[in-house]
């Protein structure tokens, strides 16, 4: 299905309050006022695109760390991203339990990954194997780092998936770099999507700074796996512009020049100018979006700062499943 002009410049706007709240995440850390946090900044495209690909709400989602975007798409609020880094009751993945940047949702279908990388394709397999043996017309997008698909985990994820058809996309966001590693230390393939053609599925490359060709490949294989033929490896490839995380000093092993180098493509400010250049984003329209960006963003702290720590008795409930009545 085609974007309309109000679903590109929406998707602009998801991937803009996805990186103040970003932004605004950093100064908390600096601030001394959050513990820590792992940033999306510059895979912001990839991620908006992939959403927009999906049945929002009705599909379901495993998602990475660097997820924010995502996130945002799939209705997580500022306000809730915010309690989260500050641990404060009311964070909807884990209430305060968890670390920040572990997603889940229930209202929309996104589950929470475990802390180890890579063991969130393992639940998207098993989600997509529950969907097809109740005949759901329902697909699971799971995301992940390159460097992760060196895991274990992944490849079993997709090795069960491609053997048992199932509706699952694995979209690997090649930010070039896991943790310190660069991409050449971490694979002897050219691509992340060179290793499905081993393990029997489809694998595909896209521009992961362009939203528009990311939905185009996702939407793709969204069809392709609700018609039941199979699961698809995509691979986005963007830059990761920010350090591994709060706790990383990225100049031991990357140059400031290549850092910049990359800023000049920083999909925030490509899609903008091209949204602009085809006269369908105004300068006075992108401002009114920058300050009401600002303005969400600021309220979710104010918000998350006022907001209490969770009791000392909710750290023991609610940790099991809840009861299921099988009628």
């Amino acid at each position: 299905m085609e974007l309309t002009k109000e679903q590109r410049i929406e998707m602009y706007w998801m991937m803009l309050l996805a990186r103040r709240l970003d932004e605004r995440a950093w100064v908390l850390h600096r601030q001394g006022k959050i513990a820590f946090h792992i940033s999306g900044i510059g895979q912001e495209a990839a991620q908006v695109g992939a959403a927009f690909a999906l049945n929002r709400g009705e599909d379901w989602v495993t998602p990475y760390y660097r997820d924010l975007a995502l996130m945002i798409c799939l209705g997580y609020t500022p306000r809730e991203f915010v309690l989260s880094l500050m641990g404060k009751q009311g964070e909807p993945s884990s209430g305060g339990r968890q670390m920040p940047s572990h997603w889940s949702l229930r209202r929309a279908n996104a589950v929470s990954h475990s802390a180890p990388v890579a063991t969130q394709a393992c639940h998207a397999a098993g989600i997509a194997l529950a969907m097809k043996m109740q005949k759901k017309d329902q697909v699971v997008l799971t995301t992940i780092g390159e460097g992760s698909t060196s895991q274990g985990e992944w490849y079993e994820a997709v090795n069960w998936a491609a053997v048992h058809q199932l509706p699952v996309i694995f979209l690997v966001e090649n930010n070039q770099y896991a943790i310190s590693v660069p991409q050449e230390k971490q694979m002897a393939v050219r691509s992340s999507a060179d290793k499905a053609c081993g393990l029997g599925l489809e694998g595909l490359t896209v521009d992961g700074t362009d939203p528009y060709k990311v939905y185009e490949v996702v939407a793709r294989a969204a069809e392709k796996a609700r018609s039941g033929n199979g699961p698809t490896v995509i691979e986005a490839r963007m830059y990761r512009i920010t350090p591994h995380s709060s706790d990383d000093d990225d100049r031991t092993y990357r140059s400031r020049e290549e850092v910049e180098e990359h800023k000049q493509r920083d999909p925030i400010l490509v899609v903008r100018s091209r949204l602009e250049q085809e006269g369908l984003l105004t300068p006075e329209q992108v401002e009114g979006m920058e300050a009401r960006a600002r303005e969400m963003v600021d309220d979710a702290v104010q918000f998350a700062t006022q907001a209490p720590y969770p009791n000392v008795e909710e750290g023991t409930y609610p940790v099991y499943a809840e009861e299921v009545r099988h009628d």
